[in-house]
C-alpha cells in the first residue's frame, strides 16, 4: 500500500497550492485544466490511452504538458504534469522535491 508516500505528496503540494482535488478520471481532469476549471493536474502510473487525448486538448487551449521531471513529454511515459502553464513550474519543482504516488487536480 502506497498511502504513505502519497500523502506525504499531497501534503508537500498543498502549500504553494490552495486546493487539490481527486476524482480518478485523467482525461476528464485533462479536459479540465484545458477549459481552466481546474489550474493543473498531475499523475502517476497511467496508461497512454489514459492520457493522449486530453493531453492535445490542454495545449490545443494553451496550457503546458510535461513528464514530472518537466522533460518534454512522450505518450509511453507514464507521469504527467499539466497545467495553464501559470503554475507549472511549481509543480514541477515541488514534484521533484517529494516522493512519488498518487496524482491530483489542482485549483488555486
Amino acid at each position: 500500500m502506497r498511502l504513505g508516500p502519497t500523502m506525504k505528496l499531497f501534503n508537500r503540494m498543498i502549500g504553494p497550492l490552495q486546493a487539490i482535488r481527486r476524482d480518478g478520471s485523467a482525461a476528464l481532469n485533462l479536459c479540465f485544466v484545458a477549459a481552466g476549471r481546474f489550474d493543473a493536474f498531475w499523475e502517476m502510473s497511467l496508461n497512454p490511452w489514459d492520457i493522449a487525448a486530453g493531453w492535445l486538448i490542454v495545449l490545443e487551449a494553451g496550457g503546458k504538458v510535461s513528464r514530472i521531471d518537466g522533460a518534454e513529454m512522450r505518450v509511453t511515459y507514464p507521469d504527467i504534469v499539466a497545467s495553464n502553464g501559470l503554475l507549472h513550474d511549481i509543480m514541477i519543482r515541488e514534484l521533484n522535491g517529494g516522493v512519488g504516488g498518487g496524482g491530483g487536480s489542482v485549483q488555486a
